[in-house]
């Protein structure tokens, strides 16, 4: 290919790549594929597309793991569509737990704001386990599709922010997978090595069937 033919195919790679739009503000009236939502008109975007104001207000904890978690992911904060960016709000009472869970499309990264908190990780391969109590100002990593948890380690309530390297992380929480569907509870009783009356116990707390 001559050298000045080249260098036209990358100059014009560039000008368009210019052209491109600074962002995509998540059009949700449309589908959520797997490359995220459409783009909404340019001329309907305004500034609060960018602005998410749902931090401000615990979340609520009257539930079985004492624990809410509050999203900022693109179908609540649109402007994160694209970026690879969201974030979240995490309030844990006194007892709260957020059990084992993995987040498939991001790494997360968790900031106490309040309290302290244990948290960790268990990698795939090796099922070594990092965790460690954090107090307010900690950070803490969790690398994406990993297993990990956060518990309440004090008396009183405790909070996070947390921001994500997806606009939608994804979650799947291992109790509620495994206990809270119809899967019979022979097969259950078959994969986790748990007995009859485990499993049917944690069916009945969780709202499984079968």
């Amino acid at each position: 290919m001559h050298p000045l033919f080249l260098l036209s195919l990358l100059l014009l790679s560039c000008s368009a790549s210019a052209l491109q739009d600074d962002f995509c503000v998540a059009d949700l009236k449309g589908a959520n594929t797997p490359s995220g939502y459409q783009c909404k008109d340019p001329s309907t975007v305004t500034v609060d597309d960018f602005v998410f104001s749902g931090f401000g207000v615990a979340g609520n904890t009257s539930n079985l793991i004492k624990a809410a978690v509050t999203p900022g992911f693109v179908g609540q904060f649109p402007g994160t569509n694209g970026l690879g960016i969201s974030a979240a709000r995490l309030d844990l009472a006194p007892g709260g737990v957020v059990p084992l869970h993995t987040h498939p499309a991001g790494s997360e990264l968790l900031i106490v704001v309040q309290g302290s908190i244990c948290a960790g990780f268990i990698t795939s391969g090796s099922n070594t386990v990092y965790y460690k109590t954090l107090k307010k100002g900690d950070t803490m990593l969790f690398p994406q599709g990993l297993l990990h948890f956060q518990i309440n380690a004090g008396g009183s309530n405790a909070v996070a922010l947390v921001s994500f390297s997806s606009p939608n992380p994804g979650l799947q929480i291992t109790a509620f997978a495994l206990f809270a569907n119809s899967l019979p509870s022979p097969t259950i009783e078959k994969v986790t090595f748990l007995d009859d009356y485990e499993v049917k116990k944690l069916k009945g707390v969780l709202g499984g069937t079968n």
